[in-house]
């Protein structure tokens, strides 16, 4: 019974075992990460970035790489992470994402067991992946991303990357923002088929606008969760919380960026005024719009009372009470006027990651 059940057990075992017997006839410098990404590119601010997630640690080690007003490469399946470098410098020599990625495949035996994508700011979109790649496997692109994913439960994976980039074109979003999102959907349709594993995310931005990094290789975001039981959840976490997204943690008279975007989110949606931004529709920079005030306050609770939330007067709630509740029905709010791109837009200097 015993060796019967051995045996029931044994192609089971096989398939888990794959990716790390295969890993060890690679050489030293190769690893595999089946997995899904989504390089990309911003022509209006010029970011170019990478996000990915997987069920293998510390993804954003091997895989994404990004180069400063140049472009941005995925490594994936059978990973040759020499890629990132070679390929950013063709591009940066004036080849076509194409051209670059076509030379270099010709010089790899190991194409067939590749999967790469490559977007440049100014020379376009290619991908490849390789005949041995782990089924499912596929990429899709746009003029500005390349999607792409291997050992996925299905092309609805890659897809749903694909369509939420799309959608948050024109958004205001910063792009780190962006491609989280990108990965959030495609975790939603399915993402990796395997389970049971330890699991990794991490998203990287390059921008080249002044103030947009505080290094000097340009990169403005640089999240890697090594390891984590829902890695695509803790990347937006971290994104929030370090960009100071507003929403990210409950408001009871605090100071930081996310205070000014709830003034500008109270303003637009027009619940109640905030003295403070009366006459102000472009600079949000004034160190005073930073403080949660008594002003601020009045304000929330203004809001709260017209959305039918608790207040100090109906005793549920203290003073300026702005939690994750309150923020969604005001953005509600700011898209029902149809606001909420130029809203976007207005805030997304507030967000620029620069940890």
């Amino acid at each position: 019974m015993l060796r019967n059940l051995l045996l029931t057990l044994l192609p089971l075992l096989s398939v888990a075992v794959l990716p790390a017997a295969a890993q060890q006839e690679l050489p030293p410098e190769e690893t595999v990460f089946h997995t899904f990404s989504i390089a990309a590119v911003d022509p209006e601010t010029g970011e170019s970035g990478v996000a990915v997630t997987t069920r293998n640690p510390c993804v954003a080690n091997g895989v994404p790489w990004v180069r400063v007003g140049v472009g941005a490469v995925a490594t994936q399946a059978r990973t040759r992470t020499q890629y990132g470098e070679e390929l950013l410098s063709r591009l940066a020599a004036g080849m076509s994402a194409e051209e670059a990625l076509t030379e270099r495949l010709a010089e790899d035996e190991g194409a067939p067991y590749r999967q790469v994508g490559v977007v440049g700011l100014t020379g376009g979109v290619a991908q490849h992946t390789g005949s041995e790649a782990r089924y499912w496997a596929g990429h899709r692109s746009g003029p500005d991303y390349a999607a792409q994913g291997n050992l996925l439960v299905g092309p609805e994976v890659v897809d749903a990357v694909a369509e939420d980039f799309e959608g948050t074109r024109g958004s205001g979003l910063s792009l780190a923002d962006r491609l989280v999102s990108a990965l959030e959907a495609g975790q939603a349709a399915g993402g990796d088929a395997r389970r049971g594993r330890r699991q990794s995310a991490g998203v990287l931005v390059a921008d080249p606008r002044e103030g947009g990094s505080r290094r000097d290789d340009g990169i403005s975001t640089h999240i890697n969760v090594c390891e984590h039981e829902t890695p695509v959840a803790e990347l937006r976490r971290i994104h929030d919380a370090v960009s100071q997204k507003l929403g990210y943690r409950t408001l009871t008279m605090f100071a930081g960026s996310d205070v000014v975007q709830l003034r500008v989110l109270i303003s637009e949606g027009g619940c109640a005024a905030d003295t403070n931004l009366v006459g102000n529709d472009g600079d949000l920079g004034d160190p005073g719009l930073r403080i949660f005030d008594a002003d601020l306050a009045g304000a929330v609770d203004a809001c709260r009372e017209a959305f039918g939330l608790s207040t100090p007067e109906s005793g549920g709630s203290p003073a300026g009470f702005a939690d994750g509740e309150f923020v969604d029905r005001l953005w509600e709010l700011v898209e029902s006027r149809d606001l909420g791109d130029a809203v976007r837009r207005r805030l997304a200097p507030l967000r620029r990651i620069t940890r």
